[in-house]
């Protein structure tokens, strides 16, 4: 669902591979497994499997695993602002969350989350068993959307999020608990397990655990945080974990400096203040900042060798923020800043510009105030930050040349954010005009590789949400951007290798007799909805859009084929992912889709 709605805002088995060890490196030698075991399929979150994937010539199953959806949708305003599991594969079996309970905005504690094991008998996909978790997440639909709740496979078992920061180490056989591991002394409510769970190619697992003040729907930013830590298990249990408050303080810090808990961050300037900035020399409020911590949903990435990727940000506010490599042993390499590097924001050209800004020239409706500076975030008068928010998913990805993206928030792009790109040493190599709420995908070919992302460029106005400002009709005011939607292939330097844009304008709805109803009310086509996509060998790419379909798009950005599975609605974003005989699995409306031939 677009960020227009924040403010209520794949393992290419790439992965389990054979690894050694050598001079404290860790190789990939062979890929043995292509299952998809956890969230971007490998530990590096590269979207890819090597099959081919099958056509979209029929849906296998359709099985409802949240039968809470209209409650959820009732009181979000029609919309879906729940994030779901990845449907994991291994080979005959896939695993998919299940939730039950009752639907709460004022707390997501009234919900029940489970993990189900299916399997493959005679062309249906029959279930096995259930497991229930305690599994609970922090928060309220006031604070954010509904994390996710993910496992993985990994070792033989499957590993489920429980409550306290623990996680459960279940038998693939019957879903009994093998055991429960627990990082801390206890089990405590104000501790919670905030991501989803990472495997590298030795089994390691690793996530996030915060750990709150206080309880109640209220508490998470009622006061900061008490902590938050990064967690390692090995095969045999045992646990290792670290602060991020450590991992900062070992860290070589790249660009701006960590601010402490109670320093002054920046933050967006008074609506009475409009158009933005207030004057070309104007300095923007703050607020306390609050300590740094695991930025919610956020998949720690692992590369080839052995250096895990995560993502810090302040508790209180969002514009500051750092991606983080991590040493095997868990102790800080460096951080890496995501303020100050964006310099496309407020300009006094028509577009098109050569900074890549897609606002409307200084004084024109939708644009900065006349005088602005060249570049700013219009909202504080200072280079663009990346921005991190609780309501998103994005994850690291490391692409083969060890480089790192990050899908990162600015509101000042129509709420696009950007696609942050970070060598291995932490230096900022550019960024592209898209990134919110995403987890790219990595194809490789011809001996180099590509990137491949949605790309909303949503309606709704360009850096505030005021009329008379900030028009909200992006067509009619910047004509030079019009409102569109697409999935785009870049190039290791991200820039735009094809696009395929969504050009439907039927809302369709398949009722409980299978028939399907449409109302043709999209006239410039929906958005993606998908937060990382799935690529095949081939370089096809498997992505579901708001309009409720499920799209192949070929190489070179011609579709494929298409296949209408529930209902179009607005939604948080969901993943796609693939089985080893090419099957597609992909979710619409609180709905697993199995689609093939």
């Amino acid at each position: 669902m677009g960020s227009h709605r924040w403010f209520a805002s794949f393992f290419c088995v790439l992965a389990v591979a054979i690894w050694t060890v050598q001079s404290r490196s860790i190789t990939t030698l062979a890929a043995v497994d292509p299952s998809w075991p956890q969230w971007g399929q490998n530990q590096q979150h590269t979207g890819t499997l090597n099959i081919v994937g099958q056509p979209l010539n029929r849906i296998l199953a359709n099985i409802v695993y949240d039968p809470l959806v209209a409650d959820e949708e009732a009181a979000n305003g029609g919309d879906l602002l729940a994030h779901y599991e990845t449907p994991l594969v291994d080979g005959n079996d896939v695993y998919m969350e299940s939730k039950s309970g009752s639907y709460n905005v004022n707390a997501y504690t009234t919900e029940r989350w489970h993990q189900n094991k299916f399997t493959w008998q005679a062309g249906n996909l029959v279930r096995v068993w259930t497991f229930d978790s305690d599994w609970v997440p922090p928060g309220s639909a006031f604070d954010f959307w509904e994390p996710v709740y993910h496992a993985a496979l990994a070792n033989g078992f499957l590993y489920d999020p429980g409550a306290g920061g623990t996680i459960f180490k279940l038998k693939l056989s019957d879903g009994s608990v093998a055991s429960r591991i627990n990082p801390f002394d206890d089990i405590d409510g104000n501790t919670y397990t905030a991501s989803p769970l990472t495997v590298d190619g030795l089994g390691n697992i690793y996530y996030n655990v915060v750990r709150l003040t206080g309880r109640g729907h209220d508490a998470f930013l009622k006061a900061d945080v008490q902590d938050s830590w990064l967690v390692k298990v090995r095969p045999d249990d045992s646990v290792q974990k670290v602060s991020y408050g450590t991992l900062l303080a070992q860290a070589t810090i790249i660009g701006e400096s960590v601010p402490g808990p109670k320093d002054g961050c920046t933050v967006q300037f008074a609506n009475s203040q409009l158009p933005w900035p207030p004057a070309p020399d104007a300095v923007p409020p703050t607020t306390p900042c609050g300590s740094q911590r695991a930025a919610l949903n956020v998949a720690p990435a692992v590369a080839p060798d052995g250096t895990i990727y995560t993502v810090s940000k302040a508790h209180f506010v969002t514009r500051y923020n750092y991606l983080i490599a991590v040493n095997v042993d868990l102790t800080g390499k460096w951080a890496a800043s995501l303020r100050g590097h964006l310099h496309d924001g407020c300009h006094a050209a028509p577009l098109p510009v050569p900074s890549g800004s897609v606002l409307p020239k200084n004084g024109d409706p939708g644009g900065c105030r006349v005088g602005a500076t060249e570049g700013v975030d219009p909202g504080t008068n200072e280079p663009g930050p990346g921005r991190v928010f609780d309501d998103a998913t994005s994850s690291p990805t490391i692409a083969p040349d060890g480089s790192i993206l990050f899908g990162a928030l600015t509101v000042y792009n129509y709420e696009q954010g950007h696609l942050m790109r970070f060598n291995a040493q932490g230096a900022f190599l550019g960024a592209f005009g898209f990134g919110w709420d995403t987890t790219p995908a990595i194809y490789t070919h011809d001996g180099t590789y590509s990137v491949i992302t949605k790309n909303n460029h949503y309606s709704g106005g360009s850096y505030c949400g005021v009329e008379a400002f900030c028009p909200s009709d992006r067509t009619s005011s910047n004509p030079f951007s019009p409102e569109a939607y697409f999935i785009t292939q870049l190039s290791p330097s991200l820039q735009i290798e094809w696009s395929f844009q969504n050009t439907n304008t039927l809302s369709c709805k398949r009722d409980d007799q299978g028939n399907v109803s449409c109302t043709s009310d999209h006239p410039r086509g929906f958005e993606w909805c998908v937060n990382a996509a799935a690529v095949d060998r081939i370089g096809v790419v498997y992505a579901n859009s708001e309009d409720g379909n499920l799209y192949a798009i070929n190489q070179g950005g011609g579709l494929k084929q298409r296949i209408f599975q529930q209902s179009a609605l607005g939604a948080a974003y969901t993943p796609a992912s693939l089985g080893s005989d090419g099957k597609i699995y992909s979710q619409n409306s609180g709905r697993l889709f199995v689609v093939g031939q």
